[in-house]
């Protein structure tokens, strides 16, 4: 879940994880540890038809969620970080 300051530009002013609850570290607007977030809309065919859902993980309840998986995360190197 994030929060943003209220006025003309949206600053981040913090970002809690959906799964435990933990306020990940936000500085000056912006985002200092790692935080999976996941935007999906609902289209046709689903039973939550027209909606949209946003939610944060921070990295422990990431690990957490995807080792459940059957089949395992794809896990590459990237050629550089942003």
């Amino acid at each position: 879940m994030r929060e943003y300051e209220s006025g003309r530009e949206r600053i981040l002013m913090g970002v809690v994880c959906n799964q435990c609850g933990r306020k990940l570290k936000v500085e000056k607007g912006y985002l200092r540890e790692f935080c999976f977030s996941a935007d999906t809309v609902f289209g046709y065919f689903s039973r939550k038809d027209g909606t949209k859902h946003h939610f944060d993980l921070c990295e422990d309840c990431y690990d957490q969620l995807t080792s459940q998986f059957s089949i395992p995360v794809e896990i590459g190197e990237a050629a550089e970080l942003l």
